[in-house]
């Protein structure tokens, strides 16, 4: 375990030394011909404190890069931030509103997509024997990634872009969209069983879907890391760009589909009823998450602690 969690932590550091395709020179972190906003776009929609929000108006596409203030993880002001844009992108967008076909996410931490749940804060929920602070925080997160799912009713296509490790609840997030496209020195992982727990936020249920449950099980209790290809051999990453080429390959796809948009949209709707996911059965794992969580031991709460420890670190480096 101790072996395992070290090799974890390294992992972590070093991500931060992967590709920093966003950060442009000019600041514009890629991004110089997209428009900041639309009449019809909400003021506020612009201002997350955590969300990096742009549109473009001439490809309908909403884009979108998580801006951690601290860990490139899931901490409760990012769900707050993620949960005000659903809401506003679904009040402000979609047919006689402001016009959208695409929703992308990114991020701008460097070398991360996303490290996942927020690890300081579960050891100390656990520490404390908050059962309803974990199951609170767990239905948050599933509440999202079932909107995200159901494209927030909107006729869109979703796209997910990775540029760096996509680790626990970030990979997890990633599940929920209708593409990904990663660059080739991302790396994608499910680390919760080395120190005892699951991933509770979807990767059962969406795993399970796609790929069946015998794959799902092996890839969720393997404690492996891997890379854009294999997941793309998976069929999970349905495109690789070269490193630095992301944008430039969500690009190329929306040029690519963008006649054939309504097909795909219905395509994916289609998919998505033969899945019949419901959010109850989101949450209802979740508890059990919450549950596996308070039976954890004094060695599995200090390599989750180790662990918080690493991801703060690698953060710092990459400041």
């Amino acid at each position: 375990m101790d072996r395992i969690g070290t090799e974890f932590e390294d992992g972590v550091t070093g991500a931060h030394g992967g590709s920093q395709s966003l950060a442009a020179a000019d600041g514009s972190y890629g991004m110089a011909d997209v428009a900041m906003g639309h009449p019809g776009i909400p003021a506020h929609l612009l201002e997350l404190n955590e969300l990096d929000v742009l549109y473009q108006p001439e490809t309908q596409a909403l884009w979108t890069f998580m801006r951690p203030e601290g860990r490139p993880s899931f901490t409760p002001p990012m769900l707050g931030d993620f949960e005000d844009w659903q809401r506003l992108i679904a009040e402000s967008f979609g047919p006689d509103q402001v016009p959208l076909k695409y929703l992308i996410l990114g991020s701008r931490a460097p070398g991360v997509f996303c490290y996942g749940g927020d690890l300081a804060l579960f050891r100390q929920l656990i520490l404390d024997h908050n059962r309803d602070g974990l199951v609170r925080y767990g239905h948050r997160c599933c509440q999202i990634l079932h909107r995200n799912i159901y494209t927030l009713h909107l006729p869109i296509l979703t796209v997910g872009l990775v540029q760096g490790a996509a680790l626990g609840g970030g990979f997890e997030a990633l599940l929920s969209f209708d593409t990904i496209i990663a660059e080739r020195s991302s790396t994608f992982g499910l680390p919760e069983i080395m120190f005892g727990l699951f991933p509770g936020m979807g990767a059962h249920a969406l795993l399970s879907r796609k790929l069946g449950s015998a794959l799902a099980d092996r890839i969720i209790t393997s404690n492996r890391t891997y890379s854009a290809q294999e997941m793309y051999d998976l069929g999970i990453v349905q495109h690789i760009a070269e490193d630095g080429d992301g944008i430039e390959a969500v690009r190329e796809y929306i040029r690519r589909n963008d006649r054939r948009h309504s097909g795909l949209v219905a395509a994916r709707r289609a998919t998505k009823v033969s899945w019949a996911l419901e959010l109850s059965e989101l949450t209802r794992i979740t508890e059990l998450w919450a549950d596996a969580a308070l039976a954890l031991g004094e060695q599995d709460l200090r390599l989750m602690e180790r662990l918080a420890s690493a991801q703060q670190r690698g953060t710092r480096k990459a400041a």
